[in-house]
């Protein structure tokens, strides 16, 4: 019993101890977004859950060409060697926290769908519809450094913690390998594209879109063009895209983020439209979406 309570005590002095360093801990230089650094410390999931929980659902995803036809690298060099080298472009930029860690792979996914998303541990995945929707490379590296954001702030893993709890984290740091896991892991592969941010979380990524695209050479608002023209979309009685549903807008996101852009004295003049012309050219056709 003593024994007991001594460990008890010890337990909590460490973690009273663990809170005071977290707390009089100086932000990173980078961190000035509306959300403190320390939400990270809050999470179970540790960066090695991130890559291990992204390695499963990627392939995952990667298997299930029925939900996921990806396009094959080997077929479509040049288009990936396009789409890579903005992802590229945006890792340089010095204001992706978790640039060497993470794996940043990218796949393009064949269907007429107006979204992206990022599994966590930097695995990205981009609709042929969205490609084709948006006019110019700053636009999707706009999108992608906002999806790329999810994974780097570790939205995408709060997320999936609050869903599925500590077991997940418990059996992904022991290596399991049960049915359990593996159900879990399908589960989230299915509902990935799909899952829901809230407002803050929003508002984050749309800042960390505009800080990893400001020293790059693009127009550092790009973002903004996608998102403005959803709206019009909207406002013109189309079908609301299923990226507004998830991503929901945290009010005056257009404005906010050319606001951003302005506030950091982004200077980046560089559209490439010609270039993303010739990179949509090289895509295939995308097969029509079946009706619902």
């Amino acid at each position: 019993m003593f024994s007991l309570l001594r460990v008890s005590l010890l337990l909590i002095a460490l973690f009273v101890f663990t809170l005071t360093i977290a707390w009089i801990s100086p932000a990173p230089a980078e961190a000035i977004a509306p959300f403190k650094p320390s939400e990270d410390y809050q999470l179970f999931f540790s960066l090695r859950d991130d890559i291990a929980l992204g390695k499963k659902t990627a392939a995952e995803i990667d298997g299930n060409p029925k939900e996921y036809p990806i396009l094959d690298p080997a077929a479509y060099p040049e288009a990936y060697a396009y789409i890579q080298k903005i992802v590229n472009n945006l890792l340089g930029s010095g204001q992706v926290r978790y640039a060497q860690q993470f794996p940043w792979r990218v796949r393009i996914i064949n269907r007429d769908i107006l979204n992206a998303f990022c599994a966590p541990g930097g695995y990205i995945y981009v609709y042929t519809g969205l490609i084709r929707y948006l006019d110019a490379e700053y636009e999707l590296a706009g999108v992608m450094g906002h999806e790329m954001a999810h994974a780097d702030r570790r939205h995408t893993s709060r997320q999936l913690e609050r869903m599925y709890g500590l077991q997940l984290v418990s059996q992904l740091a022991l290596g399991n390998s049960s049915s359990t896991l593996a159900t879990q892991v399908s589960q989230i592969a299915q509902g990935l594209a799909g899952l829901s941010f809230s407002r803050a979380h929003e508002r984050e990524a749309d800042e960390w879109s505009v800080r990893y695209l400001c020293p790059t050479g693009y127009p550092a608002y790009g973002a903004s063009l996608f998102f403005e023209k959803l709206q019009k979309d909207k406002d013109s009685g189309q079908r609301t895209p299923q990226f507004l549903s998830t991503h929901p807008d945290p009010g005056n996101r257009v404005q906010d983020i050319r606001n951003r852009a302005k506030k950091l004295n982004c200077r980046g003049t560089q559209t490439f439209q010609a270039e993303y012309a010739a990179f949509k050219a090289k895509l295939p056709p995308t097969p029509a979406e079946p009706k619902p």
